[in-house]
């Protein structure tokens, strides 16, 4: 699964970071990217994808075994205790071989991933990031984070208190599904720079820049690996 950081090359960190810092000539918001790899550790695909593999591996095994003998005199057979013996061994190696491989590929992890366990996540380490990255702590209450986390495709817009008040909840939740239809079209960059312009023209008329604005939050990308 590629992280965060391998999306993305100079020239696009230079794209998102001018986007940011054209947004924000137009208003007194300030707007942070961030994109995360995933947004939860997700363990228990990989044990499921263990066990459907592992338990598939076993009844194989046993389909392929000869049957062992039944017959007086009949030394064809297998001695009683290798079927058994065959199928905990395959079955451990498919339990390793299924969670090795969900591991590693983000598909097969969100098969065998609740979506509400991913929404939940996502929820979590947006807010996390809204608080921790200082997006919360600008004087005027100003702060929009635009966040996207790749291993759950999912994005999400949240803004401080003040652009609440002066933009409403619904033209922030519009933001978001303009981010995640873009997402659909374009690749994880471009569909940034959209969705930072788009936030940029929103915010603008509400909470127009002033003169003495003082840019508290640094216009670049934050990457989380």
């Amino acid at each position: 699964m590629k992280t965060a950081s391998s999306i993305f090359n100079d020239e696009q960190r230079r794209q998102v970071n001018a986007a940011v810092a054209a947004a924000e000539s137009k208003t007194s918001a300030e707007i942070v990217p961030a994109v995360a790899t995933a947004s939860g550790r997700y363990d228990r695909p990989e044990d499921v994808a263990g066990l459907w593999l592992g338990g598939a591996a076993a009844i194989i095994t046993w389909a392929l075994l000869p049957a062992r003998a039944v017959e007086t005199g009949d030394w064809s057979g297998l001695p009683g205790w290798v079927t058994p013996v065959s199928m905990i061994a395959a079955l451990l190696a498919g339990f390793i071989l299924g969670a090795v491989i969900a591991s590693r590929c983000g598909w097969i992890r969100r098969l065998f991933t609740p979506a509400t366990q991913m929404h939940d996540e996502v929820a979590a380490r947006a807010r996390g990031v809204f608080f921790d990255s200082t997006v919360h702590h600008t004087a005027g209450a100003t702060g929009v984070l635009i966040y996207v986390s790749l291993f759950e495709r999912r994005a999400v817009v949240l803004a401080d208190k003040v652009v609440v008040e002066k933009l409403g909840q619904s033209a922030i939740d519009e933001l978001r599904d303009q981010l995640t239809t873009s997402l659909r079209d374009h690749d994880v960059p471009t569909a940034l720079c959209h969705a930072i312009e788009a936030a940029g023209e929103k915010l603008a008329p509400v909470l127009p820049r002033q003169a003495d604005d003082v840019n508290e939050l640094p216009d670049s990308l934050v990457l989380l690996d």
